[in-house]
């Protein structure tokens, strides 16, 4: 059994209230947040279209490019102000609905992902009906130890827009 946990502490929920948990197995997302005993479903809620979507990016822009982001924004036409928030809270927004798109560019050629970074995450996420993949749309690879050494940066979208994602982000990339 595969299981992808994320504490989030001061991730804001729908209700007001601040703090989530949130669990996957395989095929399942779930998150507890609010008071609720019970746990709640979590699914992606892609929006009608990629201009209508919304990126998830680090609040700190030593951790990804955000003009770059801006420029990827730009290309399908999203207006909307990017979430920021930093941890893996950005996965669980995605998974949740927050936002649509998370990106990590990559700051510099030679760096690369931690896994203990993004591997609860990823999982969170494509159990909610997610996609996760590096900057050209190759899976991670978690198998070369302690960084993602065959993949450079990450993107995380509800799943439904990944390639226009991955050719807008290929298109300012370069």
């Amino acid at each position: 059994m595969i299981l992808g946990g994320l504490g989030c502490p001061n991730l804001q929920n729908p209700d007001g209230s601040l703090g989530a948990v949130f669990a996957a197995t395989a095929g399942v997302a779930q998150a507890w947040y609010g008071g609720a005993a019970d746990p709640l479903a979590v699914a992606d809620a892609a929006p009608a279209s990629t201009a209508e979507a919304r990126l998830c990016e680090s609040v700190e822009s030593g951790h990804s490019n955000q003009d770059q982001s801006a420029q990827i924004a730009a290309r399908p036409g999203i207006t909307a102000e990017p979430f920021r928030i930093d941890s893996q809270c950005k996965y669980a927004a995605v998974a949740r609905g927050d936002a649509s798109i998370y990106l990590r560019l990559p700051t510099r050629a030679d760096y690369r992902e931690k896994i203990w970074d993004h591997a609860a995450g990823k999982f969170v996420v494509e159990q909610a009906g997610g996609v996760v993949t590096d900057v050209t749309g190759a899976p991670l690879d978690f198998s070369h130890g302690a960084a993602l050494q065959a993949n450079s940066g990450v993107v995380a979208t509800d799943g439904r827009f990944h390639d226009q994602v991955i050719e807008a982000v290929q298109a300012v990339l370069g």
